[in-house]
Order: structure tokens, then sequence, then C-alpha cells
């Protein structure tokens, strides 16, 4: 396993000086975000001039890029978008596409159909699809996520066990999607707090690597830190990056 973080940790920052910022933080390996409403690339801008992503991804100050997340509304210019993302991830050298799941209340075969589109294009590019388990939408419980991936062949999952814990009792389990994972989104968290300081939270990264270690995972453990009003976001970082190194 490496540990990798998302440039959505300094969303305020373009994404050259976010890079820099990483970098300085000794990261060595980086997740690239492409939101619609992201303030880095953005899907339309991928798709409309692919060579200007190129080359804002030119100077990735020594950090390797790993994966991608891409998220953009469900419009008719999605697959075009996705595709041209699939395709700079290629350029990039990057296997893992991390994507949304739809909302909740989204008919399953409909699901499956979509994320069957995506798998394909992604495929066809080498890249691996994970879709991000997130509460509000179908990925949200591991069971429904589980069979997502047995209806979409090659389909992978990306780990984000915040939300098994946030608006939980106790946490919920993850084992049934344990051997989709394909990428990790960490932070801490708690019952009543989604994001919180770095050991105020209720994540045991021990059992989550021990977890991967078991069905052999080797791929990243993503550093996903938005910032939190009032907190030191370089020193939830560094404490991040050195605990994860720990472990490993």
């Amino acid at each position: 396993m490496i540990v990798c973080v998302s440039t959505e940790c300094f969303p305020e920052l373009p994404l050259a000086k976010a890079m820099e910022r990483l970098a300085e933080l000794e990261f060595t390996a980086v997740e690239l975000d492409i939101h619609e409403q992201g303030a880095h690339l953005t899907p339309a801008g991928v798709a409309a001039d692919p060579e200007a992503a190129i080359a804002a991804c030119s100077d990735l100050q020594r950090l390797r890029p790993v994966a991608v997340s891409f998220s953009a509304p469900e419009t008719p210019e999605l697959y075009d978008r996705f595709t041209a993302c699939c395709r700079l991830a290629k350029s990039l050298g990057v296997v893992t596409i991390v994507v949304d799941s739809s909302e909740l209340g989204t008919p399953f075969n409909g699901e499956i159909e979509r994320l069957r589109k995506m798998v394909a294009i992604a495929s066809g590019l080498g890249a691996v699809v994970g879709v991000q388990t997130t509460a509000g939408r179908m990925t949200q419980d591991a069971e429904t996520t589980a069979s997502l991936c047995r209806n979409v062949p090659g389909l992978g999952v990306a780990l984000d066990p915040s939300h098994f814990i946030f608006g939980h009792k106790k946490p919920a389990s993850w084992e049934s999607i344990l051997k989709y994972v394909c990428h990790v989104h960490l932070r801490d968290t708690r019952p009543d707090a989604f994001q919180v300081r770095i050991g105020q939270g209720d994540i045991d990264y021990g059992k989550v690597v021990r977890d991967l270690q078991r069905v052999g995972y080797k791929r990243a453990l993503c550093a996903h830190l938005p910032p939190l009003e009032g907190v030191d976001q370089v020193a939830e970082l560094r404490k991040m990056r050195l605990l994860l190194e720990s472990l490993l």
C-alpha cells in the first residue's frame, strides 16, 4: 500500500499551488480531483481542451498521480466528459477513476446500466472504475454496493469509512465490499461529525489497514481532508501522513 493525498485538501488554491503545498508536506503520490463544482480541473474543461488539461498537470511537483476523482452532473455530455477524463488519466499513467453513485431512489437497473457504460469506457482506456461509498447515495450501505459490483463486471469500490460511522450508533460493516476495494479515502469521523481533527474521531486506521491487507489490497490510502474552520490544515495533513506511514 502507498499513502497519497487528494488535491481537494487545498480547494482554495490553484492546482499548481496546491501541488506545491502537498509536495512541501512530503507526500509522494496524489489523487487529482476533476469535479464540475471544483476549483481545479473540471470535466467540462477537460473535455473542451484536453491539451490544456494535460498542460495543467505537467508540473506535479514530483507527486505521482495514482487516482482521478471524477464528479459531474447527469447530463447528455456526461459520458463524453468521462471519456475525456479517462484519456487524461491514461496520459498521466493513472489507473484508478473514482466516481459517485447515483442518489437514493434511482432505479437499481438504471444505475447498473450507467455504471456498466462507465466501466466499459474506462476499461477501454486501461482504467478501473471505483464507485465511492457515500451516505445519501446508492452506495451508502455495503450490501447494495456489493450487489452493484456483482452486476457490473470490473467495477471496484472506493471505500470511505467515514460514511459507515457518521450518523450510525455503531460503525456499520464494510466486510462484504472489501474484495472489491480499489481505492480508499480517509479522514477522522465521529457519529455526530463527519470530519474532526485527526485523533479526535472513531476511525480505527489500524483495523482499516488490517482488513485491506487480509484481502491483498496494494493500492493507495488517500488522505482526504477538506479544510476545517479554525484548524491548521498543514498540521492536520502532516499528522495524517505520518499516521498512515506508521501503519504500513
